[in-house]
């Protein structure tokens, strides 16, 4: 009985191996066969990489089996061989071009045309008269994101402001064509109170700040600062305030692209000045009048009788020049077109511009001409690029600014500025802005203007100041380009 547990005993185990056996040697033979498979749907790939622009070699050229990180390059000569399955895509790939991706079929020479990605720029910055990535970079340099400048204004150095650390930037009026920002990039140097403004140089040529305020913020591709001593030191002691560098667009390749853009936009005051009211004027007038003189400029029958609601206007004025000659805002628009293209021999980049920027004055029914300021600006760019061989290019930059300024009349071309700061300035009580026609008067054709030449509240001659007298002088036109 024992013998025969011991014989099925061995028999099962004999069994047992003989089945582990056969499933082994079944396993093989499909692992085999499925090699054997793979291997005869691998085919060896081989081809040449080019640039689409010129067709010259790429050299560097990462090509990889997509979804593994099998691969290799191409040589100096832009070839390339790799042994890929059909069915599998390749990817090509290269810093500043476009990655293209193509799938294997029965083909076993695939070439490559590699078009240029400009949006990849937009990772480097301009140094001097190159480029340099900005991993590489190590002075102080800022770039400034070109949509950043794409602000409801057309003085392009107002949009500065904010923008970037270290650099100052100030307004002193808000008035159309005057209101360029002085800005300063490292503050005021030892080199003199004329060279504190910073160097400007706008595809390579120096500007200055005044072109750069003109430059239409459609038509720029890159907008840097250079700060510190080792990224001006290119520049020499001209950049030792700092550096601004602008380069505009250039066309691409392709059919004609076309671009419009039209604003409108509302301008008022970032800060109202707030003034005193006409008898409180003169309370606060006589307040500072006693401490310093012992006297009353005003007697207290005028305060009582300019408070009085019902009084004789022409003889107790109040005025509120800043209300009568101002607005609380102005409108202004602005339009931009412009088109890129090119081919082979030549791109180009065609721009136009026009803006029309009000000032808030207002202007007075009696006046036979406009008295607010209008500054209208039209600007036009070509930007071409011409490929005279495959290793020469021209590149023809012409743009040309043109300015038509009216204005009330003022000193030193500041008529605008300056009738704002009048309205602050000019006494509230002592006269009307105009008398209205009396018996004496009433054949006369002209606006009668109202001042003061009594000896009272320290008169004497009539010549106080007027501001609407003044902005109804007269206008001027300046026109520049």
């Amino acid at each position: 009985m024992r013998e025969n547990k011991l014989l099925n005993n061995h028999m099962v185990k004999f069994i047992r191996v003989m089945v582990l056996i056969s499933l082994i040697s079944t396993f093989s033979k499909s692992q085999l066969f499925a090699e054997k498979h793979q291997q005869s749907n691998r085919i060896s790939i081989s081809g040449k990489v080019t640039d689409a622009f010129d067709d010259q070699p790429i050299p560097g050229v990462n090509v990889l089996i997509v979804g593994t990180s099998t691969g290799t390059t191409t040589d100096v000569d832009g070839v390339y061989e790799l042994s890929v399955n059909k069915g599998d895509s390749l990817s090509f790939s290269f810093i500043g071009y476009r990655k293209q991706e193509i799938k294997v079929d029965d083909v076993r020479i695939i070439n490559i045309r590699l078009s240029e990605h400009t949006e990849m720029l937009q990772e480097a910055v301009v140094v001097a008269f190159g480029k340099q990535s900005k991993e590489s970079v190590v002075s102080s340099i800022t770039t400034v994101n070109t949509k950043d400048l794409k602000v409801p204004s057309s003085n392009l150095t107002t949009a500065l402001a904010g923008k970037m650390a270290g650099l100052i930037s100030y307004q002193s009026t808000g008035a159309p064509g005057e209101e360029d920002a002085q800005f300063f990039v490292r503050s005021v140097t030892s080199f003199g109170s004329g060279l504190t403004s910073p160097l400007i140089l706008i595809d390579n040529i120096e500007m200055t700040s005044k072109d750069l305020s003109r430059l239409n913020p459609d038509d720029i591709a890159s907008f840097s600062i250079l700060k510190d001593a080792s990224a001006t030191a290119l520049y020499g002691a001209r950049g030792a305030n700092g550096v601004v560098l602008v380069t505009t667009k250039e066309g691409e390749k392709g059919a004609v692209k076309v671009s419009f853009r039209y604003e409108s936009s509302l301008s008022t005051p970032t800060t109202k000045v707030d003034v005193a009211d006409p008898v409180t004027f003169m309370e606060y007038s006589n307040i500072a009048s006693m401490t310093r003189h012992g006297e009353l400029t005003y007697p207290q029958s005028k305060i009582d009788r300019t408070r009085d609601p019902n009084r004789n206007q022409f003889v107790y004025p109040a005025i509120d020049w800043k209300d009568m000659l101002t607005k609380n805002h102005s409108m202004n628009h602005r339009a931009n077109i412009n088109l890129t293209g090119g081919g082979n021999a030549a791109t180009y980049y065609l721009a136009g511009s026009i803006s029309q920027d009000n000032g808030i004055l207002s202007v007075d029914r009696k006046n036979p001409f406009n008295t607010n300021i209008s500054l209208k600006k039209y600007s036009v760019r070509s930007n071409v690029n011409l490929n005279l061989t495959k290793t020469l290019e021209a590149k023809v930059r012409v743009s040309a600014n043109f300015e038509d300024y009216t204005g009330p009349i003022g000193e030193s071309g500041s008529g605008g500025a300056n009738t704002y700061g009048k309205t602050l300035l000019a006494n509230p009580v002592l006269f009307p802005a105009f008398y209205a026609p009396d018996h004496a008067t009433q054949y006369v054709d002209r606006i009668l203007f109202g001042n003061y030449s009594g000896n009272d509240y320290g008169g004497g001659s009539a010549d106080y100041l007027n501001p609407y007298a003044d902005i109804m002088r007269g206008y001027e036109d300046v026109n520049n380009n």
